[in-house]
């Protein structure tokens, strides 16, 4: 039997629609309108040069945000196709999950956050997303930001944990103490197939484990791995690895769809509004899959997140992050004008970091050589 959930889909015709009404388009529904709308905006295309764990440099054929952003979307769609779910919502909330990341992966956020909490604030990059798409993408006459249906922007500010009442005045319109829908819930879990499994390649391209380091750690990763070099036993290693990869990622996926159904069947959940309703999320991996999951999570810690050489890039990025902080801080003349003239209403901190976290990472170097290391 096919595991449908089509019964908690949520239907594009009962979106609460758009800050700033529209007219319907003739052939494309909203949903697909937003997934449009985030494509061609500017911060998708700057992820193209934003770290996802290796720096620019190392290897061409490492992730970086945006092919990641991609393998995450492909993911995503597939679970929602085959629990006949909504793919183009799916789709539209798997292309903006990223959009707000600063330069250099998580080392930036966690520093521009350091930072912004000298000042009694903080920096978190799916509330940055949120403001992007209202506020800093300027492309209609219309409107400000992208005028995305409230659900894509719920999902934004959602899709990897719960808003509880309170939590920001600005966030109280999204429906805090409910859950996302079932579309939305699945963001953060295909994200996480998607990163374990990237950077468990782009790990072992980069010469940081060995196969066997690999089938020590990880029961999972050795059963899959004995498996091939049984049936492909003269095939060379990274060929053998690259088959083990396929059956990790396809564990992994579906083992999310039959975590999902039977979370869903189990709770006895009928329509969309009884999922926001449920006490708990229910999108989830099945058994077979969170173990694995867990397993590639602890490997990747030890073998690749904190090696020496990833943590010696990690430390020059922050600290090259930190001083053009602090330069601008100092210096807002060096600010473009449109972020000089919005110090008249927000606090000099506020727009600095929301001026570096639209940085590429290429940017925000060429930016430091230019106003920090020149003036050295």
């Amino acid at each position: 039997m096919r595991p449908s959930l089509a019964n908690l889909r949520f239907p594009v015709e009962r979106s609460r629609g758009r800050r700033y009404p529209e007219p319907p388009h003739p052939y494309r529904n909203e949903f697909q309108r937003d997934r449009d709308r985030i494509v061609h905006s500017r911060a998708f295309r700057r992820l193209e040069d934003k770290t996802q764990v290796f720096g620019a440099g190392m290897s061409d054929h490492f992730r970086n945000r945006l092919t990641h952003t991609i393998e995450v979307s492909q993911i995503a769609r597939t679970v929602a196709a085959v629990l006949e779910l909504d793919e183009d919502f799916t789709e539209a909330l798997a292309l903006a999950h990223d959009i707000g990341h600063p330069p250099f992966a998580h080392a930036g956020e966690e520093e521009l956050d350091r930072l912004m909490q000298a000042f009694g604030d903080r920096f978190e990059h799916n509330l940055h997303a949120l403001r992007i798409v209202e506020t800093f993408e300027q492309r209609y006459a219309r409107f400000p930001g992208l005028n995305l249906t409230f659900e894509v922007r719920e999902g934004i500010v959602k899709h990897s944990r719960d808003l509880e009442p309170g939590t920001a005045p600005e966030l109280e319109e999204y429906l805090p103490g409910l859950r996302p829908p079932l579309e939305a819930q699945l963001i953060d879990l295909a994200d996480e197939i998607a990163y374990n499994t990237a950077d468990l390649d782009d790990g072992f391209a980069a010469g940081l484990f060995t196969l066997e380091q690999l089938a020590a750690a990880s029961p999972g990763c050795a059963r899959v791995l004995e498996e091939t070099e049984m049936q492909f036993p003269g095939a060379p290693e990274r060929i053998r690895f690259h088959e083990a990869l396929r059956r990790w990622i396809d564990l992994l996926v579906s083992g999310l769809i039959e975590g999902t159904f039977t979370s869903a069947m189990e709770a006895g959940v009928r329509d969309p509004d009884e999922v926001r309703a449920h006490p708990q999320r229910l999108a989830g991996f099945n058994v077979a899959a969170l173990a694995l999951t867990r397993e590639l999570k602890q490997f990747l810690h030890r073998h690749v997140y904190f090696t020496a050489s990833v943590m010696e890039e990690r430390r020059r990025s922050r600290a090259m992050l930190a001083a053009v902080f602090h330069h601008f801080l100092d210096h807002p003349e060096d600010l473009p004008e449109p972020h000089r003239e919005r110090m008249a209403q927000q606090p000099p901190h506020r727009v600095v970091c929301d001026y570096i976290a639209g940085m590429t990472d290429g940017f925000l170097r060429r930016t430091y050589q230019r106003l920090v290391a020149a003036g050295a």
